[in-house]
């Protein structure tokens, strides 16, 4: 039977002059819930030391399931209305695979 590797995503985003503080609270609606996300291994929200404006979040989850399974839970609905309340410039979303032998 085969294993299932870990993955992980990674999300920029940054918001727009004047609304990095609405932009937090809104990402800060995201940690809680996903650290209680089946499967999910890490979750952190960071905040930028040299940009005010940019905000890196990420997730570690013990299989593609997992972290499929949280992409499709309400909670990632906190992306949509930092698009739609016009506070972000950009929404940079990434996700990664384990890369095998490469880490060992």
């Amino acid at each position: 039977m085969p294993q299932s590797s870990a993955v992980s995503h990674m999300t920029l985003v940054r918001a727009r002059v004047g609304c990095s503080a609405q932009v937090q609270t809104c990402l800060n609606q995201l940690l809680e819930p996903t650290r209680k996300a089946a499967g999910c291994m890490h979750f952190a929200l960071q905040h930028c030391d040299t940009d005010p404006l940019l905000w890196h979040v990420v997730g570690h989850w013990q299989d593609e399931p997992s972290m499929q399974a949280y992409f499709n839970s309400p909670v990632m609905e906190v992306y949509s209305v930092l698009v739609h309340q016009q506070v972000v410039e950009s929404i940079d979303f990434k996700t990664f695979s384990d890369a095998g032998g490469l880490n060992r």
